[in-house]
């Protein structure tokens, strides 16, 4: 019988079940309010000395209430609590007035005092009659579907909190998972009930798995730590299930959890550190109600600037960016996500002094980010008076006008390639460092410059990760320029709110260089990403292995570690993951000389000539040559467990030669944020 109603419930057009829910409280209400009444009497004689008459009228008005509150509009199956809540407090509005109205046309034919009971019974015929409704029909879609599906998956769901909550509630509306148990950290929740599963302590998980036959775990702690993820991940897949995750914090936006949310675990899940919340006060300074112009906009950096800054609601947000369709996907995604955010977006390259001016004319820009940049290695190596051009006049054509325009604030957005560079890129970043900080110590200037140094960004366009998961699909081999090749690692919104803040901290002409965690290996990096796809690396040892490695040699101008600072003057900042130093530079007229020199070599296109002008402005760059000029990481970073190990060992030499003072050791555990890469 259940199984005939849910199907012909099922079958029902929409129409034909709006027209069933009317009968039904058509017949449901009058009874409702001949219940109240007998509940108010105790007995049938308020029912025999008032009639049939009151109930149908008060089941008349109350119709049309529900019909505006949307009570019929809401499809059963995705009943959504607002909608109870909206039709209770209709229904509380049409129950006082006509207590009102009553009183006011003294209307005895009306029993007022059964009026209070009536809205507690009507309301809860409403959710009971709904909520069955539901059930019945969402038993015959699973029942459907089910029918049509090979199997359904068994989940288990890490973290008993709201996050898992909510997923539970999305998987139970779904049709190919069910959920079948907890997990969690805390001890006090073993054996308990929530969200009508059990609870089980995470470290009895295996029992548990095989126990309940669990085929997936998706763990539902958006602020759980790397170390902890990590941990988990791998304990799960020796237990031979699959793991899945909810977003981080980073990336969860409105906080809804659906099953969609639930993506894969990815190499940066691993990778990044445990997440620090923005300081309110940093993040917003150069940002709330301000006017505020991206370049290189469409770039994964400064498209993450973007985001990042709308959600500050900024006066307006200007885009500027060479590349159409990179500029048309983050507009599109930032009127969508923010649709009451001014935005203005402009095609042009920061080259253009003429279009750059142009687009900053009449605006009144309080803050810039230059993020626009050539900055893969290799092609700019080989394109040398474009990378230059782009990145040093282009940087030279932003300080120009940002300081002619009265800018408050201008950050460039650098890299760690620009510490004693061995290649054309990281020369000319470090050359349009030396650009802002001429700009910043020039006396009449009205604009704070300052600099924000970090290195390689996981996931961003041309990273190491995303080559080696195409490598990965189409079956290897996984290249790798060297056996010892290290790099530092940060996520892209990290990377993105620590910009601002970092310039939110800028007094004029400072490097802020920026905490990039462990120095991650390479080849670690790549045997973990072929291990997270559940294949096994070919060796010598394993010829039947699924994907192999393969070493091609150092790419022309690439370092097997970056460095993290050019000078000794290191301070803390107000963040515990900025590091502030204080870099020597060249005057602006000797800069300026020498610049002429550097972009007269690039016309001529004189890649000689070039790299001498840029030695004479860079000293340090020392250009790539043989394999036998390259060094090994120095030891202590190759065994420093963190970038803070790094900076104690760091600061501990600049006070070995007495450049700290006395209380060089209580200064150590302070400065705890240091970093570089590149923007890429």
């Amino acid at each position: 019988m259940n199984t005939y109603l849910s199907n012909w419930l099922t079958a029902l057009p929409r129409r034909g079940k709006i027209a069933l829910m009317v009968c039904a409280d058509l017949v449901a209400l009058p009874l409702c309010f001949s219940l109240a009444l007998f509940l108010r009497a105790g007995n049938t004689a308020l029912l025999e000395q008032y009639g049939i008459a009151p109930s149908l009228i008060i089941a008349a008005c109350t119709i049309p209430v529900f019909t505006y509150s949307g009570l019929y509009r809401m499809v059963v199956r995705y009943f959504d609590l607002k909608v109870l809540w909206t039709s209770g407090g209709s229904l509380a509005c049409l129950v006082g007035m006509t207590y009102a109205l009553s009183f006011l046309v003294n209307f005895s034919q009306l029993p007022r005092t059964g009026l209070l009971i009536y809205w507690f019974i009507a309301f809860a015929y409403v959710v009971i009659s709904r909520f069955v409704a539901r059930a019945i029909l969402s038993h015959a879609r699973q029942r459907n579907e089910g029918e049509s599906q090979t199997s359904v998956v068994k989940a288990a769901i890490f973290g008993a909190g709201e996050a898992g909550f909510q997923l539970v509630s999305a998987m139970r509306r779904s049709t190919g998972h069910k959920p079948v148990c907890f997990f969690d950290d805390d001890y006090s929740l073993d054996r308990k009930i929530f969200a009508d599963l059990r609870v089980y302590f995470s470290d009895n998980m295996k029992e548990h798995i095989h126990r309940l036959g669990v085929n997936e775990v998706v763990l539902a702690v958006p602020s759980l730590s790397i170390n902890r993820r990590r941990q988990i991940v791998e304990k799960l897949h020796r237990y031979g299930v699959s793991v899945r995750t909810l977003p981080t914090l980073l990336e969860l936006v409105d906080g809804k959890i659906t099953m969609q949310s639930i993506r894969d675990i990815k190499i940066e899940d691993l990778l990044g550190r445990d997440i620090v919340p923005p300081r309110e006060e940093l993040f917003a300074k150069c940002t709330h109600r301000k006017v505020v112009l991206v370049t290189g906009a469409g770039g994964s950096i400064g498209s993450e600037l973007c985001r990042q800054i709308a959600t500050q609601s900024p006066r307006k947000l200007i885009l500027l960016d060479h590349s159409e369709f990179a500029l048309y996907r983050i507009e599109q995604e930032l009127r969508q996500k923010f649709p009451g955010l001014q935005l203005l977006s402009r095609i042009g390259s920061v080259c253009n002094a003429e279009a750059l001016a142009a687009t900053m004319r009449g605006q009144q820009i309080d803050t810039i980010y230059h993020a626009a940049a050539y900055k893969h290695v290799p092609l700019v190596e080989e394109n040398m008076p474009e990378g230059i051009r782009n990145n040093v006049q282009g940087t030279l054509n932003i300080a120009t006008l940002a300081d002619h325009f009265g800018v408050q604030t201008c950050i460039l957005v650098s890299t760690d390639k620009a510490v004693r560079p061995t290649n054309i890129m990281g020369a000319s970043k470090r050359m349009a460092e030396l650009v802002f900080q001429a700009s910043a110590a020039r006396a009449s200037t009205r604009t704070t410059f300052a600099m924000v140094r970090f290195g390689n960004v996981l996931g961003s366009s041309g990273s190491v990760v995303p080559l080696f998961r195409r490598q990965i699909r189409s079956g290897g081999p996984v290249t790798i320029t060297h056996p010892d090749v290290i790099r530092f690692f940060m996520l892209i919104p990290e990377a993105a709110q620590l910009v601002i803040q970092a310039g939110a901290m800028a007094r004029g002409g400072e490097v802020f260089v920026l905490d990039m965690g462990k120095p991650v290996r390479i080849v670690e990096l790549a045997r973990t990403m072929i291990e997270m796809s559940g294949l096994v690396e070919r060796t010598r040892k394993n010829p039947s292995g699924d994907i192999e490695i393969k070493f091609v040699g150092l790419r022309p101008g690439e370092k097997l570690y970056e460095e993290l600072l050019i000078s000794d003057d290191v301070t803390p900042s107000e963040h515990e993951r900025i590091m502030c130093s204080h870099e020597p530079f060249l005057g602006a007229d000797e800069l300026h000389r020498k610049l002429d020199q550097l972009f007269a070599a690039c016309e001529s296109r004189d890649e000689l000539a070039i790299q001498t002008a840029v030695q004479s402005i860079v000293p340090e760059y020392a250009p790539y040559s043989s394999l036998e000029e390259v060094r090994s990481p120095p030891e202590e970073l190759i065994s420093a467990g963190d970038s803070q190990d790094i900076l104690q060992a760091t600061i501990r030499k600049i006070a070995a030669r007495g450049l700290l003072g006395e209380d060089a050791d209580q200064q150590v555990p302070a400065a705890s944020a240091m970093g570089g890469g590149s923007t890429g």
